[in-house]
Formats: C-alpha cells, sequence, structure tokens
C-alpha cells in the first residue's frame, strides 16, 4: 500500500506577467493531500484557487516551489510531458459542462478514452459508475435533449472513464439548481467513498465544501486556514 501523499506542493509560486508588471497569483502554498481524501478549496474570487488548480491539473507550470502529482514531479516534466500525465492521471470536471453538442453522451464519454489513447470498451467497474451516476439509459441523448443535472453527471462520467488518479472539480454546481446540485455532490461523495476516488472541489458554497472531508481556505493567493 502507498502511503504517500498523492499530491505533495511545497512553497508552490505563481506570478503572471501583465505588460512589465509581475502580478503574484500564488504565493507559497504547502498542501498534501492524501490517496482517496475529498478536499474542498474554498476562498474569494482572485485568491488563487483556480490557478492552484491549473498547476496541479498540469495546464500552467508554478513560477517557483515543488508538486509532486501521484509519484511524478511536475517541475521536471515538459510541456508534452504534463500533457501525457493529465491524460492518464486527472479528470477535469467544470462549472461549464463542456459536451461536445453534436455528440451524443456517450460519444462525449468515448472522446476522452479516444484523447488518452484507450481503445475498447469501458470496464465494467465503470458500468457500475454509469448506474451511479443514473445516466445509463440517457447515454444516446445528445445534450441538448439532457437536464443541466444530466450533463454534469456525464461530464462527471467524461472526467473518470479512465480511472485518474485525481478528479478535480471547479465549481461542479455553479450552473445548477439546488436540486440538482445535491444530486451532484452527493454523487461525488459516493464516488469517494466507495471508489476511493481523490477529490478536489474549488467551491464558494459553504454546503457544498460541507460534502468534502477536509476544507482548505485560499486568500491572496495563500492558505489561511484547514479545516
Amino acid at each position: 500500500m502507498n502511503d504517500a501523499p498523492i499530491i505533495q506542493i511545497q512553497n508552490l509560486h505563481k506570478v503572471y506577467q501583465v505588460g512589465k508588471v509581475g502580478v503574484p497569483a500564488l504565493r507559497g502554498v504547502d498542501l498534501n493531500v492524501a490517496r482517496g481524501e475529498f478536499i474542498a478549496i474554498v476562498g474569494p474570487s482572485g485568491s488563487g484557487k483556480s490557478t492552484l488548480f491549473h498547476i496541479i491539473g498540469g495546464l500552467t507550470p508554478p513560477s517557483q516551489g515543488s508538486i509532486v502529482l501521484d509519484g511524478h514531479d511536475l517541475s521536471h516534466l515538459t510541456d508534452a510531458g504534463r500533457t501525457q500525465l493529465r491524460k492518464r492521471t486527472v479528470g477535469f470536471v467544470f462549472q461549464k459542462f463542456n459536451l461536445l453538442p453534436n455528440l451524443t453522451a456517450r460519444d462525449n464519454i468515448a472522446v476522452a478514452r479516444f484523447i488518452a489513447g484507450i481503445n475498447g470498451k469501458p470496464d465494467a467497474k465503470f458500468e457500475e459508475i454509469l448506474r451511479t451516476l443514473g445516466i445509463q439509459d440517457r447515454l444516446d441523448h445528445k445534450p441538448n435533449a439532457l437536464s443541466g443535472g444530466e450533463q454534469q453527471r456525464v461530464a462527471i462520467a467524461r472526467a473518470i472513464v479512465n480511472h485518474p488518479a485525481i478528479l478535480l472539480a471547479d465549481e461542479p454546481t455553479g450552473n445548477l439548481d439546488t436540486a440538482n446540485s445535491t444530486a451532484v455532490l452527493e454523487i461525488l461523495g459516493d464516488l469517494n467513498k466507495r471508489t476511493g476516488q481523490t477529490i478536489l472541489m474549488i467551491t464558494h458554497n459553504p454546503e457544498a465544501a460541507a460534502y468534502a472531508q477536509r476544507t482548505v481556505h485560499m486568500r491572496d493567493g495563500k492558505i489561511i486556514e484547514r479545516t
């Protein structure tokens, strides 16, 4: 059994250049995430939450500091290396569902497997996840025939079809009503409990954060509290 944290972040800084001015987005973040944890990251706009997610997801490199993701040191990877790691190690769920409108739910999910270079049908474990998500009978519908809650469930299925070590959810209930928000949050909690899926979720909503095992509060590019 691997007891090492699945995410290890030390002294992480990110500075964006706006003209000749450097704008700091992260100011020395330290964070360890245990394998199988469900963590909510909360904070006001501009606190650095999204920048932290982009670095964890391999979408942008840090300016300083180290980040080890499932045993891989991102600071030693090229852009191409981060892309390959992202394909297999990280799944993304966004506030906007980002489904391809001309494809069915089934084909939207299949695109993720194609991009990762995985052939064949999803395994039995994933079929069980589809039943948990409650969309097994909606897979042949296009997004415009699905409710917002169903679209987000398809987006979750797409994010985890390749069994990523880490699921990053950025305001996953931001476009949903209360009932669908609750359903999606319960699904994320169930995935965490039943499959041991590691989940990091950005949210402004304290009720959503309550579904996580641990909450990390950010402000001005720093972690200010852990509860």
